[in-house]
């Protein structure tokens, strides 16, 4: 019975220990004067995709609609797959692959390319801006595309 006791009482400091190193990792991120970096974006994030896009040419003007769950390493390597509705049509594959470099700048601005094996639309270059602490990601597809998303961070 006071062993049982015992083990719970060295739980709690130790939870509590984990939990602020977890905090402060991330707090880290983005310094205090709200300088950002590639560790900035780091983790999972689910994407809501939408707008309008054609190229390359010969492809008609489309609404897009989709989502995206994407992997940032912390080191500028991103990869991500997608499912993205364009007029109405879903795509040839479920959920199609795509990966590559992103960097964050100081101001909390940036930029990500994303190739896709075997797309007419590879690559993708994209601009976005870190918002909430690296919690949430706005980006803009650079040419071809009037789309944006907005990612969030799975926790």
């Amino acid at each position: 019975m006071q062993n049982q006791t015992i083990s719970r009482i060295s739980v709690v400091p130790m939870l509590v220990i984990c939990g602020l190193l977890a905090s402060g990792a991330s707090a880290m991120a983005q310094s205090d004067d709200g300088r950002c970096s590639n560790r900035t974006l780091f983790g999972d994030y689910g994407f809501s995709i939408e707008g309008v896009g054609g190229l390359p040419p010969g492809f008609p003007i489309n609404a897009i609609r989709g989502v995206a769950m994407g992997h940032f390493d912390g080191k500028g390597n991103y990869s991500q797959v997608d499912h993205v509705v364009a007029g109405g049509n879903p795509p040839p594959q479920e959920w199609t692959f795509g990966s590559g470099p992103y960097t964050v700048h100081p101001n909390c601005t940036g930029t990500l390319v994303i190739n896709i094996p075997g797309s007419p639309f590879s690559p993708v270059r994209l601009h976005f801006v870190v918002v909430r602490q690296g919690k949430e990601i706005r980006t803009v597809v650079d040419s071809g595309s009037a789309s944006t998303s907005i990612g969030i961070k799975v926790e």
